[in-house]
Protein backbone atom coordinates (compact mmCIF):
# COMPACT_ATOMS: atom_id res chain seq x y z
CA UNK A 1 0.00 0.00 0.00
CA UNK A 2 1.02 3.61 -0.27
CA UNK A 3 1.59 6.34 2.28
CA UNK A 4 -1.92 7.86 1.81
CA UNK A 5 -3.47 4.64 3.06
CA UNK A 6 -1.33 4.48 6.20
CA UNK A 7 -1.78 8.16 6.97
CA UNK A 8 -5.55 7.72 6.55
CA UNK A 9 -5.60 4.78 8.96
CA UNK A 10 -3.62 6.76 11.53
CA UNK A 11 -5.98 9.75 11.20
CA UNK A 12 -9.01 7.49 11.58
CA UNK A 13 -7.62 6.01 14.80
CA UNK A 14 -6.69 9.43 16.20
CA UNK A 15 -10.10 10.85 15.32
CA UNK A 16 -12.01 7.93 16.82
CA UNK A 17 -10.06 8.15 20.07
CA UNK A 18 -10.55 11.93 20.19
CA UNK A 19 -14.32 11.63 19.67
CA UNK A 20 -14.71 8.76 22.12
CA UNK A 21 -12.68 10.37 24.90
CA UNK A 22 -12.78 14.17 24.42
CA UNK A 23 -10.86 16.38 26.82
CA UNK A 24 -13.18 19.29 26.18
CA UNK A 25 -16.86 18.41 25.92
CA UNK A 26 -17.95 21.36 23.80
CA UNK A 27 -19.81 20.66 20.58
CA UNK A 28 -17.29 22.46 18.41
CA UNK A 29 -14.47 20.31 19.74
CA UNK A 30 -16.43 17.15 18.99
CA UNK A 31 -17.16 18.39 15.47
CA UNK A 32 -13.48 19.07 14.82
CA UNK A 33 -12.53 15.63 16.18
CA UNK A 34 -15.15 14.03 13.94
CA UNK A 35 -13.69 15.81 10.93
CA UNK A 36 -10.24 14.39 11.71
CA UNK A 37 -11.50 10.83 11.29
CA UNK A 38 -13.55 11.85 8.24
CA UNK A 39 -10.42 13.23 6.58
CA UNK A 40 -8.63 9.96 7.36
CA UNK A 41 -11.41 8.00 5.68
CA UNK A 42 -11.15 10.31 2.69
CA UNK A 43 -7.43 9.52 2.38
CA UNK A 44 -8.11 5.78 2.59
CA UNK A 45 -10.73 6.01 -0.16
CA UNK A 46 -8.37 8.09 -2.31
CA UNK A 47 -5.63 5.50 -1.97
CA UNK A 48 -7.98 2.69 -2.96
CA UNK A 49 -9.34 4.71 -5.93
CA UNK A 50 -12.97 3.89 -5.19
CA UNK A 51 -14.70 6.66 -7.12
CA UNK A 52 -18.32 5.95 -6.20
CA UNK A 53 -17.48 5.50 -2.52
CA UNK A 54 -15.46 8.71 -2.57
CA UNK A 55 -18.24 10.78 -4.17
CA UNK A 56 -20.82 9.33 -1.77
CA UNK A 57 -18.56 10.04 1.19
CA UNK A 58 -18.06 13.67 0.16
CA UNK A 59 -21.83 14.18 -0.22
CA UNK A 60 -22.68 12.58 3.12
CA UNK A 61 -19.88 14.40 4.90
CA UNK A 62 -21.09 17.75 3.59
CA UNK A 63 -24.65 17.11 4.73
CA UNK A 64 -23.63 15.78 8.14
CA UNK A 65 -21.36 18.77 8.77
CA UNK A 66 -24.24 21.10 7.96
CA UNK A 67 -26.50 19.22 10.40
CA UNK A 68 -23.87 19.28 13.16
CA UNK A 69 -23.35 23.02 12.73
CA UNK A 70 -27.11 23.61 12.99
CA UNK A 71 -27.22 21.56 16.21
CA UNK A 72 -24.29 23.54 17.62
CA UNK A 73 -26.03 26.83 16.79
CA UNK A 74 -29.26 25.75 18.51
CA UNK A 75 -27.39 24.61 21.63
CA UNK A 76 -25.55 27.93 21.86
CA UNK A 77 -28.80 29.95 22.07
Amino acid sequence: MNSEFYLGIVLILIGVCAVAFPRDRRYLTRLINLEISAFGLLLVLLSLNETIALVTFIAVNGISTFIFVRIIERRQE
